[in-house]
């Protein structure tokens, strides 16, 4: 009936489809029903960092730090000029790092919920 919703997340990657289905193996069906949609919300795809990354580089710089909910490197960023832009052509390089790294964190936030809520 749930068997993989994942694969339906735009931009997923196998890195990150292993580690969700690591993260879900002990949870009820519920409790999975949960973190997906609370992950689902939560996450960034690759693209959409590559995108604020480009409009960092082109534009104001900072941007994908502030997607990512990093707010002081942000600012940073922003006021540096992406460290003369050597920050945001590293982390063009590194999108789908950055992103990955967001997600579990957020995977980790969703399993927290997901567990306590039922």
């Amino acid at each position: 009936m749930y068997q993989n919703p994942y694969m339906s997340l735009p931009g997923i990657s196998s890195e990150e489809l292993a580690l969700l289905q690591q993260a879900t193996s002990g949870l009820t069906d519920d409790q999975k029903k949960y973190f997906f949609m609370s992950y689902s919300g939560k996450r960034k795809t690759p693209q959409d960092v590559l995108i604020f990354t480009l409009i960092g580089f082109f534009g104001v710089a900072g941007i994908q730090r502030f997607l990512l909910g990093q707010v002081g490197m942000g600012l940073l960023y922003f006021f540096t000029g992406g460290f003369c832009l050597i920050g945001t052509i590293v982390d063009l390089v590194n999108h789908k790092k950055l992103a990955l790294e967001y997600n579990q964190k957020m995977a980790f936030e969703s399993f927290n919920l997901a567990k306590m809520g039922n």
